[in-house]
């Protein structure tokens, strides 16, 4: 027997005040939502197919739009509450999940390495060689990386300028030992930084130093017991290590490449195929998180929530400097509000510029990841998928001043005085001293 609710109550009425009640209830979280994350007047987009995904991070500063956007509840305002955001051990158990998909307790998408996807989508770096088509949907940060170094060479006074470890790791060589540099991933982009500040101080990262893969959070520990000589790793892995006074930064990121784009949200191509609407509803959630990261008033709200055990497991102490640009080096060196802080919104950071993936490619031909033959262009097309950025901006209201009118952002130029043209990556590649061909 159903219990009635007050006297004269009918189940046709318990029915409609429910309805009423809800549709309250949804209209006023949306309407706090909305105040919360602001990002102006946007379309209503179709209703997702599927209300949730499975998508993998890494503990590091530049997941947080994933972290944030899951905190925040912007998956759900989006029409997909059931979203799940899943830490994983490694870049390569990032690549094992994505292969298995979603469906066979694997991932549909991450916060991955750039070239990640371009190695898989080639089938360079899976099982058996076999490609998985996968696409870049965004970048999600430019710079705030670091190339940190042992303290055993602190008295090489090595910064910016690698050559100055030069004599060091040729006598370390000499006495028989082997000097080990370490980044996460073969091909990725922490090797291919830390391959570019070594060879532009004449160091060849593939005969004066052993190059090893170690995950992002095992980084410090295995520099304490002495397991490498240098390491590349995104935050905020850098500025932990200078806190526990094992090593210390030679250089950030920004400063080999001011604005450079780092860390991508990909999703396997066979998830976008059989669900666009999901797509656009995950796209225009990291999107809204990424503008709420960008805000300075939102940085210690932020360093407090990706620091939770859940997410980074790291105290806020070790996040929150280098979000604001503050960088203690280490050595001496300490430099307060710099530009070189993590970007996640303006100047069309969210925006996948193919030009940026072109420079990937071109680096992994020059290392060897990639065939000389490779079409650049062709590939980027295959992978680049900048046009559903586009139609999510669109949607999420986006100001046109925010959206990129071109694919390339031109010509790059590096701390070196390179200069990298994505319509001719070969005059780049000819302009380079040591790379793996020579």
């Amino acid at each position: 027997m159903t219990k009635r609710i007050g006297t004269g109550t009918t189940p046709k009425d318990l029915t409609r005040r429910d309805f009423l009640a809800r549709s309250a209830l949804t209209a006023g979280l949306f309407v706090a939502a909305r105040k919360l994350l602001p990002s102006g007047a946007y379309a209503a987009a179709p209703t997702p197919e599927v209300t949730g995904a499975k998508l993998g991070f890494i503990a590091l500063t530049d997941a947080a739009p994933l972290m944030i956007a899951k905190e925040k509840a912007l998956f759900a305002k989006y029409g997909m509450p059931d979203v799940e955001v899943l830490k994983q051990a490694s870049w390569g158990a990032t690549r094992d999940n994505l292969v298995l998909g979603g469906e066979a307790n694997g991932i549909d998408g991450a916060h991955i390495l750039t070239p990640m996807p371009y190695l898989m989508h080639t089938g360079k770096v899976t099982q058996n060689n076999q490609p998985l088509p996968m696409a870049i949907v965004a970048r999600l940060n430019y710079d705030c990386q670091g190339i940190s170094v042992a303290q055993e060479y602190a008295a090489t006074g090595v910064g910016l300028d690698a050559s100055k470890l030069k004599e060091a790791f040729a006598a370390k060589k000499a006495a028989g030992k082997e000097v080990k540099a370490a980044m996460t991933f073969p091909g990725g982009t922490h090797d291919l930084w830390l391959r570019y500040w070594l060879a532009a101080g004449g160091i060849d990262p593939d005969k004066d130093v052993s190059t090893i893969v170690v995950p992002p959070p095992q980084m410090v520990a295995n520099m304490k017991v002495g397991n490498m000589d240098v390491f590349c790793v995104g935050e905020p892995w850098n500025e932990q290590l200078v806190h526990q006074g094992i090593g210390f930064t030679a250089a950030t990121t920004g400063e080999l490449w001011k604005g450079h784009p780092e860390k991508a949200l990909s999703l396997r191509a066979a998830f976008i195929d059989k669900y666009p609407n999901a797509t656009k509803a995950i796209l225009m959630a990291v999107m809204e998180a990424q503008q709420w990261c960008e805000a300075m008033e939102n940085k210690e709200e932020m360093a407090s929530i990706i620091g939770k055990r859940q997410w980074m497991n790291v105290p806020v102490a070790d996040i929150i400097g280098r979000l604001k640009g503050d960088i203690n080096y280490g050595n001496d060196r300490v430099a307060k509000g710099t530009d070189l802080y993590m970007k996640f919104w303006k100047g069309g950071v969210s925006y996948p510029f193919k030009s940026h993936d072109a420079w990937f490619l071109t680096e992994n031909i020059r290392w060897g990841k990639l065939a000389p033959t490779t079409d650049i262009k062709a590939l980027v097309d295959q992978v680049n998928r900048e046009d559903l950025w586009r139609e999510a901006a669109k949607d999420l209201g986006v100001a046109a001043g925010d959206i990129p009118q071109s694919p390339s952002r031109g010509v790059e130029t590096f701390f070196d005085g390179k200069t990298f043209d994505p319509a001719n990556p070969s005059a780049y590649l000819d302009s380079l001293k040591i790379k793996a061909s020579a």
